[in-house]
């Protein structure tokens, strides 16, 4: 099974994607690592993303697509894979589109996780993560344990993302509204989109999305 998460940041993807991969065996495919694992790993395409990133450039979406089908003919899992943080444009859902096709996969959920921007925004302002795996703590909703350690691995270190800020989230919503949400009409139009609520407990949207795909 192949899955695509979409919503704005902060929405939740990362923290459902994690909960699929521990409970089903799925690969999360996130822009992002791929770029920093393929930076280090001295294949030929690892050196194309280190060239483009140490001049600063933006990786192309080729670049990206040859990411994600290494990924695809590795065969890493039988759980399928969570498309987190691509696509994020119309040209990138047509390319991922043919390169499934060309593998002879296909893409068989698209869930949006839906917020309310107030709330969304609130929520990230009190945002912070455990420096060693990962997981989300909010000053509000569910702060990080009394005794100082993560309720996932132990780790005792937290940051909070600097951009994690009302200014920052709204420009990055705006980018967001811009470029990655008619991507919402585009999967409703092929009769793929499915929607939960991005702002309820991390168990209530994880219940959400295992009803979307089933037992």
């Amino acid at each position: 099974m192949n899955i695509i998460l979409l919503g704005p940041p902060g929405a939740g993807k990362g923290t459902q994607a994690r909960r699929l991969v521990e409970e089903r065996g799925m690969v999360q495919l996130s822009t992002g690592d791929m770029l920093r694992e393929a930076r280090t790993s001295g294949t030929e395409m690892g050196k194309q993303v280190a060239a483009v990133m140490d001049r600063g450039d933006l990786v192309t979406d080729e670049i990206v697509i040859g990411l994600i089908r290494e990924k695809l003919q590795s065969g890493a899992t039988h759980g399928g894979y969570i498309f987190d943080g691509f696509p994020r444009t119309l040209p990138q859902a047509d390319a991922l589109g043919e390169l499934l096709k060309e593998e002879g996969e296909s893409l068989d959920h698209v869930i949006e996780m839906r917020v309310d921007d107030e709330v969304l925004v609130r929520r990230i302002a009190a945002r912070s993560t455990c420096g060693d795996c990962g997981e989300v703590y909010n000053d509000e909703t569910r702060p990080i344990p009394a005794d100082g350690k993560c309720a996932n691995c132990g780790g005792t270190e937290f940051k909070r993302r600097a951009d994690d800020n009302e200014e920052s989230l709204k420009t990055r919503l705006l980018a967001y509204y811009k470029q990655t949400s008619p991507l919402i009409g585009y999967y409703y139009a092929k009769g793929m989109l499915e929607g939960v609520n991005g702002l309820g407990e991390i168990d209530q949207v994880a219940a959400e999305v295992k009803g979307v795909l089933g037992a």
